[in-house]
């Protein structure tokens, strides 16, 4: 339970929030554990088997403060607004900004520029743990071309050579990815990334837990009232999360791609937890698609430092501490759109 950005996160399972005069008291088992002025909340944030008292419901309701109902893994379930809301207003500039070259590009450069930030700490962390010269100074050598990337990322003022700097480092990132495997190297072998359908054993685990994200961070921008189809970085098009798409690609490297190295690395995933399917497509089965959604979740448990706020919070409210940023950013109560850099 954490109030942040003036947002109150529940993800206590069994929790009961009720209204006592002008202050939110969060009970489990009928025992105050935190209580919080509502004067100091514009909203509340409950994952999974969180209940409020509909007194509580109703003064949210009738004082324009969202309440936002997560499945228990994050996934968006509902959101609760009274009768006037600034979402329409927040979706008009949502809008807008598609169309102001100088706002578009200031929101992908520093996303594309955060993500390579990100990738670069992984490889770093990798270069750091490996025993093998030769292996680390390649490592060391990638994270050095990402660092070339990322300033002169920070330097264009182009959509179009953004995205292309973006291919460039993901291109660098993913040619030394498979020296970041340790444990069955003989079977976990990364050439190069493949999707729709994934064509290795990694590639298959990249997919399915990029897709975990993806839902997260649909969940995160619906639950700010942000639309998720209309994204800044990735082209837009029907039934496509183009703005999610765009809000992971930071959490990419922090959550997804560590999480299928940990699984790989530790032994969690062996290769009897993948099968092949015509046309040499390789996915999860269903044991290793339960593997990986439990260690899904407890990742998302992890406390970590958000560099901006200068908080500590668990990993699954991330994507939802940034869609907020992104909504502030947005609406202009910021000038820039900080992304995600783990200290």
């Amino acid at each position: 339970m954490e109030p942040i950005l003036n947002t109150l996160f529940v993800m206590t399972q069994g929790a009961y929030l009720r209204l006592d005069h002008d202050t939110v008291k969060v009970e489990v088992e009928k025992q105050v554990k935190i209580q919080v002025p509502l004067m100091h909340l514009s909203g509340l944030v409950l994952f999974g088997d969180v209940l409020m008292s509909p007194f509580l419901m109703h003064k949210c309701a009738e004082e324009g403060r969202s309440v936002v109902f997560l499945g228990r893994g994050g996934r968006f379930k509902a959101r609760l607004v009274g009768p006037t809301s600034g979402n329409i207003l927040l979706r008009k500039a949502q809008y807008q900004m598609a169309d102001d070259e100088n706002c578009l590009t200031s929101i992908c450069r520093n996303i594309v520029a955060g993500k390579a930030q990100n990738c670069r700490s992984v490889v770093m962390r990798s270069a750091r743990e490996d025993t093998s010269g030769e292996t680390s100074q390649r490592l060391k050598n990638t994270a050095s071309e990402l660092a070339n990337a990322i300033r002169a990322i920070e330097e264009t003022k182009d959509v179009h050579e953004i995205r292309g700097f973006e291919g460039i480092a993901a291109k660098s990132y993913f040619e030394t990815f498979d020296l970041m495997i340790k444990a069955n190297r003989e079977s976990f072998i990364f050439r190069n990334r493949s999707r729709r359908p994934p064509r290795d054993r990694i590639n298959a685990l990249l997919s399915f837990i990029y897709t975990l994200l993806a839902g997260d961070c649909t969940s995160a921008l619906e639950g700010v009232g942000l639309d998720p189809q209309m994204g800044y970085l990735h082209a837009i098009r029907p039934g496509r999360n183009a703005l999610a798409l765009d809000l992971m690609e930071e959490f990419r490297p922090i959550i997804a791609d560590r999480l299928t190295l940990s699984l790989i690395n530790l032994r969690q995933i062996t290769p009897d937890d993948f099968e092949d399917r015509p046309g040499g497509a390789v996915y999860l089965n269903e044991k290793g698609r339960k593997t990986v959604v439990t260690e899904y979740q407890k990742k998302k448990q992890d406390e970590i430092q958000h560099s901006y706020l200068e908080r500590r919070a668990p990993l699954g409210v991330m994507p939802h501490l940034q869609a907020r940023l992104l909504a502030r950013r947005i609406r202009g109560d910021m000038d820039e759109y900080i992304p995600f850099v783990p200290r």
